[in-house]
């Protein structure tokens, strides 16, 4: 565990030192995100963005009003982490669920420090751990604790579930950090939801040998999440043409998905330095 925390601390004090030395302003506002609720109503003045307009308000022929907005005082950051088994894949001393807890222990640490409330939801195809949105240093910690800690009780894999517990378990708009392989079916429609409701970054983790397979002949793959064994033959030029598509066309729907609903989007793969892609996505975020 001590060993865990003080990655964590390097990758945090590294992002930092490249955040408050390419970008101006808070380093706090990459976890407010969209946190704004309405104060008050005031004259459309040249200049205002239109979109404010309160348009049911300003039809009643009394001028133009526009909505005030301010910052949330409890923003919250929730994770929600795959840990199902297809995260298994990789090498041995760091898979992609190793990766995934790295990713998301890091922005939970710098997430303490910068937001009100943090939370998580680990899922499989059910609730492996909960911890409800709280504020202060210390449940920061035990969130870090706990991903460190866990061990899976299912291997299986059910996205839409997961994002349907925590649309219903976040009641005020948050920041909501999705980490998964998205090796799974039918999840856009909730995945469209939670955009739509919450301020939502996708982070989607991948192994070179799911794009890439190494040459090795015909072998017996295990599918951990079904239990199955299938004899592939890897060195057949149609069966890699078809991984490597079947990977990219999912890729590419998720990232348009996302770019459609206002999503951040992140692809890592999971034997590369991630701090450079963070520090990326959090000056887009700005």
């Amino acid at each position: 565990m001590d060993e865990f925390l003080a990655r964590l601390r390097n990758f945090d004090i590294r992002i930092r030192k490249a955040v408050n030395s390419q970008m101006r302003g808070s380093f706090r506002s990459i976890f407010k995100g969209t946190g704004l609720e309405f104060s008050d109503l005031r004259t459309y003045q040249y200049g205002d963005d239109v979109r404010a307009i309160d348009w049911n308000v300003s039809s009643k022929g009394h001028g133009t009003f526009v909505k005030v907005f301010r910052e949330e005082k409890d923003q919250t950051v929730f994770f929600v982490v795959d840990v199902s088994a297809s995260q298994q894949v990789g090498h041995r001393h760091r898979d992609k669920l190793t990766a995934t807890k790295e990713v998301c222990g890091v922005l939970a640490l710098s997430a303490i420090h910068e937001a009100s409330n943090v939370g998580m939801y680990c899922f499989s195809d059910q609730k492996e751990r909960y911890i409800k949105p709280a504020n202060g240093i210390k449940t920061g910690y035990h969130l870090i604790m706990s991903l460190f800690k866990l061990q899976p009780v299912s291997g299986k894999t059910s996205i839409a579930d997961a994002l349907l517990f925590t649309l219903n378990a976040l009641k005020r708009r948050s920041v909501v950090i999705l980490l998964s392989d998205f090796i799974d079916t039918n999840y856009e429609h909730n995945l469209k939801a939670l955009a739509k409701k919450h301020d939502l970054v996708v982070i989607h983790l991948y192994d070179q040998r799911e794009v890439n397979l190494p040459k090795l002949g015909i072998i017996p793959v295990y599918d951990s999440e079904s239990g199955r064994m299938a004899w592939v033959n890897t060195s057949s030029a149609s069966f890699r043409a078809t991984l490597h598509d079947t990977f990219h066309q999912n890729q590419i729907q998720l990232e348009r998905l996302c770019r459609q609903y206002n999503a951040n989007y992140l692809a890592l793969d999971s034997q590369e330095d991630f701090v450079p892609k963070l520090v990326e996505l959090f000056r887009v975020r700005k």
